[in-house]
């Protein structure tokens, strides 16, 4: 089957890639559809994150595991297409180049037969220009009643030695 996604990148303009790839490519294959369709070299850390509906992250799906300890991170190359995608979870958040930050969101639009003769992935349709830099984010934190200023002013009663050094 073939997958038809819809790749946004996110910023105040309207800039996205429609891709149609094969539904038994890798995650990786995947990638390198993107990074092709939006302009980048594709040398660059990334990462697909699962999510719910309300495009809230979960789980990573990384390039190359750079855990010290060899944790069960999945691996794009590891990871088919339809075992991360599917109607029932159609969205994905992708991430380039973690020192840039390029975010974008990652949408199942339909899944079609094949046709004959025509090569995959492919690039269906292009709006937008992507820009030199990426667009600006902001993290913030949400509001808590939490005070870290003075929840930590008495070293005394956490239960250690000032001179533990």
């Amino acid at each position: 089957m073939i997958y038809k996604i819809r790749i946004i990148l996110d910023a105040k303009e309207d800039i996205f890639r429609d891709i149609e790839i094969e539904d038994h490519n890798t995650m990786e294959d995947f990638h390198n559809a993107i990074t092709q369709a939006f302009g980048f070299l594709g040398n660059e850390m990334a990462s697909f994150y699962t999510c719910d509906e309300e495009w809230v992250q979960d789980e990573e799906i990384a390039l190359f595991d750079l855990s010290e300890s060899g944790t069960d991170v999945r691996l794009m190359n590891e990871t088919i297409l339809t075992d991360v995608l599917t109607q029932n979870t159609p969205k994905l958040i992708y991430v380039y180049d973690f020192l840039s930050m390029w975010t974008f969101f990652v949408e199942l639009a339909d899944i079609t037969e094949k046709e004959d003769g025509r090569s995959y992935p492919n690039t269906l349709f292009s709006f937008g220009e992507v820009p030199e830099f990426p667009p600006e984010k902001s993290f913030k934190a949400e509001e808590t009643d939490f005070d870290l200023d003075h929840t930590l002013d008495n070293y005394e009663d956490m239960g250690f030695d000032e001179n533990w050094n």
